[in-house]
């Protein structure tokens, strides 16, 4: 409760605008407690929730006056490198994962912040740099312990209560509180070709075109990320150009010819920045952790694209240069591949069609004035919304998305979705999160 030790970090979030307080926390350390948790909450009519990392950007890990399931303490992480499996708990961030599955040389699908808690990402979906090879880290996920609302144990895979093991890759917090993600492995690193290079803006129509061919013609084996900001002031930036606005290219090369593939950023010249080179994977997961701490306010609107046609870079970038805080990005992530490719099998991930994604962060520090951002960042959003497949990544969410939204974000699978919540949460006891009402 407030005032005992540890409260303050169990009840911290990563998006700082998130103003909810719990009135109970408990941190579980095995299926069981989290078991009698669950029934706790039904049977005192208390809104309940779970927090993972605490990275999500909507800020749903926190039951407002009610009961928050702090997973911190369930980090174990075994790894069966013959089978090419990892047994992850639920309070695991990225980190913890990479660092046990990178000693064999694997990984599976996780993100671009070491910090991020594991779960949260895994359930809404989760995208990163191997996305492009082996699809969504939900597309990996080959079995869930789950404690559902009826507050059993169970086991869900394709074979035993599949539609349950379907719904939560990529339907969130929405079915139960899982307890172990079992993630299938691939053969990655441990060392890649990966960083982060910056340019003017003044060369940003030349870069972004760049951007652009590279794509067209990048290998799953590479994952290019193109962002406009103003350069921090960090110690790789030269400090002549500290807070000046440049267009940076990231970028992650997991295969054999690296060299071969990035030919199309040749011609661009001379960088402002270049860290681009080979090293542990490990490192590159962890590359952007600086610029991403917690405690700052998050404000993000984002979109799928089917493509990235020409006249779509004069709007990003026209957008991204009105998103000039020192703190804010703006970004486009490369996505096709694996994921396009999925089967009937493929889970509650919608939006299967989308190349790209992409939008814009407005982030400012605790007590300053955040209102001009925050309009920059919904110019933006509106302007780039015409280049839309019309759905979004529930991942990158706000507390203030409806329903509509949220339902954007899963399109063909969202109905699917409403009748397995019917079945395993009739009561929507599962709905401090982006929530799936139960339908019929």
């Amino acid at each position: 409760m407030a005032g005992d030790e540890g409260w303050g970090e169990a009840v911290q979030l990563w998006n700082a605008t998130v103003p909810s307080r719990p009135s109970l926390v408990v941190q579980p350390v095995s299926a069981r407690d989290v078991a009698t948790a669950v029934a706790f909450a039904a049977d005192h009519g208390l809104l309940l929730s779970v927090k993972g990392g605490g990275h999500n950007i909507a800020g749903t890990a926190l039951a407002d006056g009610g009961l928050t399931l702090d997973m911190s303490r369930m980090k174990e992480v075994t790894v069966d490198p013959a089978a090419r499996l990892a047994r992850a708990g639920p309070g695991c961030l990225l980190k913890d994962v990479d660092g046990a599955t990178q000693q064999y040389g694997l990984a599976t699908v996780l993100g671009f912040v070491s910090e991020t808690g594991v779960a949260s990402l895994t359930l809404g979906g989760g995208f990163g740099y191997l996305t492009r090879r082996f699809g969504w880290a939900a597309d990996n996920l080959e079995e869930v312990e789950i404690v559902t609302a009826d507050g059993r144990i169970r086991t869900a895979d394709r074979a035993r209560n599949p539609d349950l093991f379907g719904a939560v890759r990529g339907g969130g917090g929405n079915f139960g509180v899982v307890t172990r993600f079992t993630f299938r492995l691939h053969e990655v690193g441990p060392v890649i070709t990966g960083g982060l290079a910056a340019w003017s803006m003044d060369q940003a129509d030349e870069v972004l075109a760049a951007y652009r061919e590279l794509t067209a013609s990048a290998p799953r084996e590479l994952t290019a990320v193109a962002i406009v900001r103003l350069a921090p002031p960090a110690p790789f930036v030269p400090e002549a150009w500290h807070l000046k606005p440049v267009v940076g290219l990231l970028v992650c090369h997991s295969g054999a010819n690296a060299e071969a593939d990035l030919a199309p950023l040749r011609p661009l010249g001379e960088p402002i920045f270049d860290l681009i080179g080979r090293k542990p994977y490990a490192a590159q997961q962890s590359m952007l952790d600086a610029m991403e701490p917690k405690g700052l306010n998050q404000y993000w609107k984002a979109e799928f694209l089917p493509g990235l046609p020409g006249e779509y870079l004069p709007v990003f970038r026209d957008a991204a240069l009105e998103v000039s805080s020192p703190l804010s990005f703006s970004a486009i992530f490369h996505l096709a591949g694996a994921l396009n490719e999925a089967d009937g099998d493929g889970g509650a991930v919608g939006n299967r069609e989308a190349r790209f994604i992409s939008g814009f962060s407005g982030v400012w520090p605790p007590h300053a004035d955040g209102e001009g951002i925050v309009a920059a960042v919904r110019q933006g959003w509106e302007r780039i919304r015409p280049f839309s497949t019309g759905g979004n990544y529930v991942n990158f969410q706000l507390a203030e998305d409806d329903d509509t939204r949220t339902a954007d974000a899963y399109r063909g699978t969202h109905e699917r979705l409403r009748r397995i919540k019917a079945e395993y949460d009739p009561d929507n006891v599962f709905r401090v999160n982006r929530n799936i009402r139960p339908g019929r």
